[in-house]
């Protein structure tokens, strides 16, 4: 969107018979999908080590599958958050670069911020509520290869609330 909007193209692009909506969301599946485009060809490591890892003493597929596959997954909904703030990030303002460093600093904040929020003494009996909104919480068991249903929901949640405000701020300009 920051491109868009330097080069004035975004106007032309409100203009066609799309909603604001279906442009976002169109912007935010082009983005994952380069991402997940872009983990797709690591699966070489898993098949190296499923089955040229093979010997006398170790049959072929001697690893955790589930677990290599359940981080796969955790990394897939990790790259769609980290999307999704990046598309917000973008429609917020007209330079790409002041685009990255901010959707950097969301990220990091989600990432580590709430976490670290949580840690402090003085908040008394909210610590595991804050420390619950930031994605490292969610994302641990995922990267073990655990798939619970509430790490689900926060991130396809996460993802939502943040396309939802890429929305308000591409209807706010003809406000």
């Amino acid at each position: 969107f920051a491109e868009e909007r330097r080069t004035g193209t975004m106007e032309m692009l409100l203009t066609k018979p799309l909603s604001e909506l279906q442009i976002v969301v169109a912007k935010y599946l082009a983005g994952l999908t380069l991402v997940v485009l872009s983990i797709l060809p690591t699966l070489i490591y898993y098949w190296s080590l499923v089955y040229l890892g093979a010997s006398d003493e170790n049959p072929a597929g001697n690893i955790d599958s589930g677990g290599t596959m359940g981080s796969y997954l955790g990394l897939i909904f990790l790259a769609s958050a980290y999307v999704a703030i990046g598309v917000f990030a973008s429609s917020l303002t007209k330079n790409q670069i002041v685009a990255f460093l901010l959707s950097a600093m969301l990220c990091f904040f989600f990432y580590v911020g709430f976490d670290s929020i949580g840690s402090f003494n003085f908040l008394s009996g909210v610590e595991s509520f804050i420390v619950n909104l930031g994605i490292l919480e969610h994302n641990v068991n995922l990267q073990k290869g655990v798939i619970d249903s509430r790490d689900v929901v926060y991130f396809l949640v996460l993802d939502f609330i943040f396309l939802f405000l890429t929305r308000l701020v591409i209807q706010s300009r003809k406000w």
